[in-house]
């Protein structure tokens, strides 16, 4: 079985050492450890007789409720089938534009969607170890392109500024911000394009659902844009692309506000805890991050890491193998409860002593 450039691949960690996926704990993907909430579960479990029907391909019901979480009018919210789903049709879009700029280190599946229409890319360096680092524009000699941009970044974790995505937005013909890990960060620092996204047709912005609430399997994300961009998509997809159930989970999932403040406080203590942890182990340095998860450079080759703590903790690492510039000298952990991170802390100490 070939390894996977994805974090989250428990079949195939699961098939290197012969036991149960069960078994393995998991830091290899960013996904919050406390769910699903238990409205979810129940919304899931009170949606099963819509199984025998189709889903309203329109999602009205789901862009309702995420036009009133995000004040915004409805139309201008299309749900999908995951980011995933979502990122196909940005970069179909993109590939329209004389060139795409994407920046390196940075999530592979950008790329995915891009040459799957085309796309001339152009790979622009983050310098995300210098202190100006967010002064994108000095790589991005051209106007009539488009860009693709992650924040906060993955997998570095840095916090992009409005101000800085701004400006952007005032030099590229297309501007395309993932934000699926925005919710991670808390509510006083986010840097979310939500709030202007009605000034700028030229602006799309793609979240995801599935992370913070814990719910990968169902595959629900959404896009925000002009109602205009929006209505091109949907005639490109295919049809009910988001299922009965994930509609339901998506609506009690935003409503839960007691599980977005548990997760809150479970975030703030826990990478504390193990970004300070990892500090202390000779032969790692964890970079600063402004999310649940953290990359860490390492004096012993990530892929090697990964296998150690597979065989003998049973503990998925994702290597860094798959973001360019990074290679065999960094790995990427989520944060996970107390108990997982000192699982993890107390491996990494053995195979570092």
């Amino acid at each position: 079985m070939k390894q996977p450039i994805h974090g989250g691949n428990l079949v195939w960690a699961a098939a290197q050492i012969g036991c149960p996926v069960s078994s393995i704990v998991d830091f290899s993907a960013s996904i919050n450890p406390l769910g699903p909430p238990q409205s979810v579960l129940a919304a899931i479990q009170t949606a099963l007789d819509t199984l025998k029907h189709y889903p309203d391909p329109y999602y009205l019901k789901l862009r309702q409720a995420l036009s009133q979480w995000h004040q915004l009018p409805s139309d201008w919210i299309l749900p999908g089938n995951g980011a995933a789903e979502l990122l196909t049709w940005a970069g179909r879009e993109l590939a329209q534009e004389q060139q795409t700029y994407v920046m390196t280190p940075g999530f592979r599946d950008y790329w995915r969607g891009l040459q799957a229409f085309g796309a001339t890319i152009t790979p622009i360096s983050f310098p995300w170890q210098t202190a100006n680092c967010f002064d994108l524009l000095d790589n991005c000699p051209e106007t009539d392109a488009g860009i693709i941009i992650n924040n906060p970044h993955n997998p570095t974790g840095k916090l992009f500024t409005t101000e800085t995505l701004l400006s952007l937005l005032e030099r590229f013909n297309l501007v395309v911000v993932d934000e699926a890990f925005m919710d991670f960060v808390p509510p006083s620092q986010q840097q979310s394009l939500i709030p202007v996204i009605e000034d700028y047709p030229n602006l799309v912005i793609l979240r995801s659902l599935t992370k913070f609430y814990s719910l990968p399997g169902l595959r629900l994300g959404y896009a925000i844009a002009h109602p205009h961009r929006l209505q091109q998509w949907q005639t490109w997809r295919d049809p009910w692309p988001v299922n009965s159930l994930a509609v339901h989970a998506g609506i009690a999932a935003i409503q839960d506000e007691a599980f977005t403040q548990q997760t809150r406080q479970w975030l703030l203590s826990a990478y504390q805890q193990l970004f300070t942890g990892l500090s202390q182990i000779q032969g790692l340095e964890p970079i600063p991050s402004s999310v649940n998860f953290i990359l860490v450079k390492t004096q012993i080759p990530s892929s090697q890491l990964q296998l150690k703590l597979l065989q003998k903790y049973r503990i998925l690492i994702r290597d860094c193998l798959s973001f360019e510039t990074l290679g065999d000298r960094y790995f990427r952990i989520a944060v996970r409860t107390v108990e997982d991170n000192n699982k993890l802390l107390e491996g990494l100490l053995t195979i570092f002593s």
